[in-house]
């Protein structure tokens, strides 16, 4: 049976170290992702500066990750960023042989041209046929290099194909978010939001969970959120506030913006970037301080949470 691929899903950071990527700190990620409430992890993802790496290093980051999760939680990874298909099949058919758990086709590589029409269907039929028939797939709209949203037929088609078991949704827009679900119900096909302005009432909703980039820093606020807020309403509207307001740090540099906290809190040694090189904490001003006030309000949450259920600490 197909493991199911939803709830808190963090989009994995690479760090690196002197020009490579740092495998240490990739295995301190993944134990701190897991004690923190993950519940599968998207390696090779933009957040993990994919478009930076070399189709030799994605392949060592998702066998990497896969190996050190020990099959504890599922991992998937994306990693095709060219534009001919050509190009895309043998990225991906690298990637599907490091073993992950489902691989993750972006949209806007389909119909890379933006010709519209059938082409991305077209696109995506070519490339089917030639992947894995047996790995669960997944669809991402990823922002970069273009937004591309996936139109109702599109995911209708995706969805009663029973190859597709999640859509990584970057709608922003919770009409959206519900629409997908009603067309997604009693198939393989869990729409996950990632926008964090919306992510409780996405969950309420029917979204099978998050997958934003602030899973980098407080995964298990949003694991709590999707399990539990129903025991304490008040403190969850409170606390979804709270995540939404945090996240509004994501253009102060992320991903080095969360390679410097993860600094802080010792899972990693450095904030090296290939997508971010200038300094962020000179050019965004009080930049330490806002990060002082996230993780005191992380703690905070914390603390009233394990107080709320009824926990000595």
């Amino acid at each position: 049976m197909t493991r199911r691929i939803e709830g808190i899903i963090p989009v994995m950071i690479t760090p690196f170290r002197d020009g490579k990527i740092d495998f240490e700190g990739v295995a301190n990620l993944v134990e701190w992702y897991i004690a923190n409430g993950s519940d599968a992890l998207f390696a090779v993802c933009q957040s993990s500066e994919m478009m930076f790496l070399t189709l030799e290093e994605r392949v060592e980051l998702a066998a990497f990750v896969k190996k050190a999760a020990a099959g504890r939680i599922p991992v998937i990874a994306s990693g095709h960023i060219s534009e001919a298909l050509e190009d895309q099949q043998r990225e991906l058919n690298a990637i599907a042989q490091t073993g992950v758990d489902g691989m993750v086709l972006v949209t806007n590589r389909l119909d890379a041209r933006q010709e519209g029409g059938s082409k991305f269907l077209d696109d995506l039929g070519w490339l089917l046929d030639r992947l894995p028939s047996e790995l669960p797939l997944g669809l991402y709209e990823c922002p970069a290099p273009y937004r591309r949203l996936v139109s109702d037929a599109e995911i209708s088609v995706c969805a009663d194909s029973g190859r597709f078991v999640i859509l990584k949704d970057v709608s922003c827009d919770l009409e959206t978010v519900k629409r997908r679900v009603a067309l997604t119900a009693h198939t393989p096909l869990a729409i996950v939001n990632a926008n964090a302005a919306i992510a409780f009432d996405a969950m309420k909703a029917g979204s099978r969970g998050f997958t934003g980039v602030f899973t980098n820093f407080h995964p298990d606020l949003y694991k709590w959120l999707l399990t539990q807020a129903d025991r304490q309403p008040e403190l969850a509207d409170e606390l979804s506030v709270y995540l939404a307001l945090a996240a509004m740090a994501e253009p102060m540099g992320y991903p080095k913006l969360a390679k410097l906290y993860h600094q802080r809190l010792g899972t990693i040694r450095g904030i090296e970037s290939r997508a971010v090189t200038f300094d962020i904490q000179e050019r965004f001003w009080a930049l330490d301080a806002l990060l002082d006030k996230i993780m005191q309000g992380t703690a905070e949450f914390r603390r009233r949470i394990a107080k709320a259920a009824g926990s000595p600490n």
